[in-house]
């Protein structure tokens, strides 16, 4: 692709040579003038200076061409304009620059030195000043061919399609074979289709493809501010909001009034949950341009969410738990991009849900939380808190070994061997869901619900079935004479409450039919040697 910037070599196509520069003037610039013979009107003879005698200190009769006949302006200005060139040829252009605006004080009216100060800002990527020269110098020559080439490339590097187009149109008017703007001719062509491109992707929000057709587009237009801030504008979209920063900042360093940078610097703090400052942004950016549309949209965005995050915490906090469920929900709709804010109302949210006793909705936000920021440590320790009550012990294990790597705290550490331990006894057979009971359950109820289920699965009662659903009743019956006998014996009870092993042998000596036979005996009336009848 052709390069936008202007050729750093010195050559005719950038810097304007006259024809006096052509002239020797060596013969006439610095010549020591000696006058001899008589003067015509005194008769009196002159004495040449080698023949007189010594004079006084203080006199100084040596005269030079210059001191007899003054340069005028226009001469000592060619001389500047060469002596500019001289530090454009060997790039010093902070040098040549001031040179090339002597010239143009003594001699303001010379397209040519305006020319070589534009191709000097040029180098210096000050594309701004370059142009006002450039169209300054064809003010003064209107067939300066080389100003409109400058012109084209200036308002290329800015972005300025239609300005690049015309220029490149007056340079082929001026001279149809002239080949100096056929790169910035490919160039604006590719820019005007790039342009339509990102705005495409801008209509259907499609921030990614966006940044990768800008960059394209500011290698074309190195300069356009236009384009840097768009990139900033998708950047905070995309949560990259310190790369964002830096292009606004940037580009305010240039221009402290464009309401452009500051509505993007605005973006950022409202991505960042800076409400407050990100208002602020806005009604600073519609001062400066009241009809600035999007500085507008943000603004009531940022009010209505600052005031919705308020009133949802504030009901929170007065126990209003449905209410505030229902004000952060439609929080939640105000803008899908704003990750940091989104995080945060889920996370209420998901305490609200908790309170309401909603455990698998709690569930489902903190995971929507962690989707948008996996660093979030609260709602990774809410998520494993509401598992382990779920008695989903192994997701709660990974959920505090997952908040342990992000955090070594010692309170950590606690509840994961707790949830290991919940864990571990989760593994055995719950007695008490065996026996349909709570864990609170007094000796009585211990009692009743042994009864009912040691009736149900009794094989006596399935005698009729079929091979594989007495096998099956047979084990459920035994599991309920196992549970009876743990949970009816106060110190075995205690030790599976904490969590310790029942002993291997206790459990195999364990006969659930002697278990049935003794209960129904000593709960159910009759002595040892009476029968006991009863009917399924």
């Amino acid at each position: 692709m052709p390069s936008t910037l202007p050729d750093t070599r010195m050559d005719e196509d950038i810097i304007e040579i006259s024809d006096s520069e052509r002239e020797d003037n060596s013969s006439n610039s610095d010549m020591d003038v000696e006058i001899t013979g008589v003067d015509v009107g005194t008769g009196v003879q002159v004495v040449p200076p080698s023949q007189q005698s010594p004079q006084p200190a203080d006199i100084d009769v040596k005269l030079t061409a210059e001191e007899i006949v003054p340069k005028d302006a226009a001469t000592i200005a060619e001389e500047k304009k060469k002596l500019g060139n001289d530090q454009y040829k060997a790039q010093n252009y902070q040098n040549a620059l001031k040179l090339y605006t002597d010239a143009i004080s003594l001699c303001p009216d010379s397209a040519a030195y305006y020319g070589n100060r534009a191709a000097c800002y040029m180098m210096l990527l000050n594309y701004n000043s370059a142009l006002t020269d450039a169209r300054h110098a064809i003010r003064i020559d209107p067939g300066f061919e080389k100003a409109y080439v400058r012109v084209a490339k200036c308002c290329l590097a800015l972005g300025d399609i239609i300005g690049t187009e015309q220029a490149i149109k007056m340079v082929t008017e001026l001279n149809s074979q002239s080949t100096a703007v056929s790169g910035e001719q490919s160039a604006v062509q590719k820019l005007r289709q790039l342009e339509t491109t990102i705005q495409s992707n801008y209509d259907t929000k499609a921030y990614r493809n966006m940044v990768f057709y800008l960059d394209s587009a500011l290698k074309l237009a190195p300069a356009c501010l236009k384009y840097r801030l768009l990139k900033a504008e998708c950047l905070a979209f995309l949560g990259r909001c310190d790369e964002a920063l830096d292009i606004a900042v940037g580009v305010m360093k240039l221009d402290t009034t464009s309401a452009d940078a500051i509505y993007v610097r605005g973006l950022c703090l409202y991505y960042t949950d800076n409400l407050e400052k990100g208002i602020l942004h806005f009604e600073r950016a519609l001062t400066l341009d009241p009809d600035h549309y999007k500085s507008k949209q943000m603004r009531s965005k940022c009010k209505q969410l600052k005031e919705m995050k308020e009133n949802g915490n504030m009901l929170f906090k007065s126990g209003r738990y449905r209410e505030a469920h229902v004000i952060y929900s439609d929080a939640l709709k105000i803008d899908e991009n704003n990750k940091d804010i989104n995080s945060k109302l889920f996370y209420n949210r998901a305490l609200v849900n908790t309170r309401m006793g909603n455990l698998r909705d709690a569930v489902t936000d903190c995971s929507r939380v962690l989707e948008l920021n996996s660093q979030y440590l609260k709602a990774l320790l809410l998520r494993a808190r509401c598992y382990n009550d779920l008695e989903k012990f192994e997701e709660s294990v990974a959920d505090y070994e997952t908040a342990l790597q992000q955090e070594k705290s010692s309170d950590i550490k606690r509840l994961l061997r707790e949830a290991k331990f919940a864990l571990k006894k989760s593994k055995r057979k719950d007695y008490y869901k065996i026996l349909g009971i709570g864990r609170n359950a007094s000796d009585d109820e211990i009692k009743k619900a042994y009864r009912k289920k040691a009736l149900v699965h009794h094989p006596d009662r399935h005698a009729n079935s079929s091979a594989e659903e007495r096998k099956e009743e047979e084990l459920k019956f035994k599991e309920v004479g196992e549970a009876y006998a743990i949970l009816s014996d106060a110190r075995k009870k205690q030790r599976y409450d904490s969590g310790q092993d029942i002993e291997e042998q206790e459990q195999a000596d364990f006969d659930p039919n002697q278990m049935f036979r003794s209960f129904f005996q000593f709960n159910g009336g009759g002595g040892r040697n009476s029968s006991f009848n009863f009917e399924f």
